[in-house]
């Protein structure tokens, strides 16, 4: 039986993230070594207000990941294979063996900042639930406006990514299709779509002066959903995603078909665990945050045998 990681991306994140990671001495040690590298304390970056931006967003995410995956690895309990979703892919690089932490750290902060003044306002993402990517694609075709696919999280739940009138304009069109859900996110940057392509190029600057190396497990891309072991294709994932959709479920359907039984999910939440418990009711899927560490280490340890 595979072990896969997954580490959750931004929407995921609640105010007291890094204060409620397992309480273990290699969690601990990471939270140190962060700040040192930052040179400020990493725990101040999960406060209610700190949260409000995308850079300490950004942060705090690889931290939390990172950090209990190390824990994880130090109780005996491997990843077979890791994969990201959007910013969690530089923690799945990170446990994967293929970039520094201190590298990661320093790109996902300046990932953040270029995010976070990409678009002051007017841009946006939603979510739609019970359209297919097949249904919706047309509707955003009349939206108007620049509008566009960002994130295929399951088969019938994506997420877009554009102007705020062109997405209330295929909200509308797509509740009027069927969908049952169909709401704007509190996220103010429309990303993983072709407007933020110049935060590509400038992210692909500062990963061309990072060395990589070959990674030790499978790294799940988030632009083709492959298993790369390249580090020079893991260097161009981490570049090219923030403007190009995310194809989940075709990563975690790679997963399970080359053998993943038991989906990890790193703080915080759960997100990742109930789209890999919905799309594959053969494996068991378990977020951390939910099942605690101890628990976690358990369970694999008697589903490996």
């Amino acid at each position: 039986m595979s072990v896969a990681f997954l580490f959750p991306g931004q929407g995921s994140q609640q105010p007291g993230m890094l204060h409620e990671l397992p309480d273990h001495p290699v969690v601990s040690g990471t939270l140190e070594e962060a700040s040192a590298v930052l040179d400020k304390d990493v725990l101040s970056f999960d406060t209610d207000s700190a949260l409000s931006s995308t850079t300490a967003v950004q942060i705090a995410l690889l931290v939390a990941g990172v950090s209990t995956a190390r824990a994880l690895k130090s109780e005996g309990v491997m990843a077979d294979m890791v994969a990201g979703h959007s910013v969690g892919a530089f923690a799945a690089a990170v446990i994967a063996g293929a970039l520094d932490f201190r590298d990661a750290l320093s790109l996902v902060k300046l990932r953040g900042e270029l995010m976070e003044n990409a678009f002051p306002q007017g841009y946006g993402m939603s979510v739609v639930i019970g359209l297919d990517e097949r249904r919706l694609a047309p509707l955003i075709g009349q939206a108007g406006e620049p509008v566009f696919i960002a994130n295929l999280n399951a088969p019938d739940q994506i997420t877009i990514a554009g102007s705020i009138p062109g997405i209330d304009a295929v909200l509308a069109m797509a509740r009027a299709a069927g969908a049952y859900r169909a709401e704007i996110l509190r996220v103010s940057v429309p990303s993983h779509c072709p407007l933020l392509q110049h935060v590509s190029g400038r992210l692909a600057r500062a990963l061309d002066e990072v060395p990589f190396r070959e990674p030790a497990v499978p790294y799940g891309g988030n632009r083709r959903a492959r298993a790369l072991r390249d580090p020079e294709a893991i260097r161009e994932d981490l570049a090219i995603s923030v403007s190009h959709p995310v194809r989940w479920h075709e990563v975690t359907t790679l997963f399970f078909e080359l053998g993943a039984r038991l989906f990890l999910e790193m703080p915080p939440g759960h997100v990742l665990t109930d789209l890999a418990a919905a799309a594959f009711p053969a494996a068991r899927s378990i977020s951390i945050t939910n099942s605690g560490l101890n628990s976690a280490v358990i369970l694999t340890r008697r589903e490996k045998g």
